[in-house]
């Protein structure tokens, strides 16, 4: 992804502090030398255009892979409260 400066020279992203999988701040610096400026953009995820080709099944595993142990089993154990005998 490239980032561009006001001053129109092109820029970097230095770092990224993610908030969600949706919604990342991207600390950016202006590669110009005789600018130096410094500024914060927001990326985040609007809307789809085409569907993931994985299952909802790879996906929900992917999901649960990122949470928290504890958060796991908070889930686990709403699901298990829910479960149909």
């Amino acid at each position: 992804m490239r980032v561009v400066c006001k001053c129109g020279h092109k820029g970097r992203i230095a770092s990224r502090e993610t908030f969600s999988t949706d919604f990342s701040k991207l600390y950016c610096q202006c590669l110009d030398a005789m600018c130096g400026h410094t500024w914060v953009a927001e990326l985040t995820f609007s809307h789809t255009l085409s569907p993931s080709a994985q299952s909802y099944e790879r996906m929900l595993l992917d999901r649960l892979k990122e949470m928290p142990k504890a958060k796991q089993q908070e889930l686990f154990a709403q699901l298990s409260s829910h479960a149909v005998s």
